[in-house]
């Protein structure tokens, strides 16, 4: 159990310390005050219609943008899949986002907030496939 919070620490500081991503809500890792013993990660990955849609992707990353405005979403990830050589790695889908919430109920909230609804409703037109993981500490 040790060692799986350890590693759940460690991935929250990387993920606040990288500065490849598109979009990311301005919080660096030292000032993420949460506790990580309840800490939920919820990480979605989007499958566009048309990838290669300049204006389709400058769309959708408008629509994520507003979605991390959601105010329970404690930290954010957004980014676009690296071509892999690697049989381990799916390199499919177009856009991952990950959001951070500080417990379970935060994330409940965050799924019936009107923004995501909003998000799902505007938005939901581009992709063709979602796929979702959640995971706790």
């Amino acid at each position: 159990m040790k060692n799986r919070r350890h590693f759940f620490k460690q991935m929250i500081a990387g993920t606040g310390l990288i500065g490849l991503s598109l979009i990311t809500r301005k919080t660096s890792a030292s000032e993420l005050k949460i506790n990580l013993e309840q800490a939920m990660i919820h990480h979605v990955f989007f499958w566009l219609k048309n990838p290669k849609d300049q204006a389709a992707c400058r769309r959708f990353e408008t629509g994520l943008k507003m979605l991390i405005t959601i105010p329970e979403i404690k930290m954010s990830h957004v980014g676009r899949a690296v071509p892999s050589s690697r049989d381990v790695v799916d390199d499919s889908f177009t856009y991952s986002y990950m959001a951070v919430f500080e417990n379970k109920e935060e994330q409940d909230r965050y799924q019936t907030h009107p923004v995501h609804l909003k998000f799902i409703e505007e938005y939901g037109d581009l992709w063709e496939r979602v796929q979702v993981y959640d995971a706790e500490s």
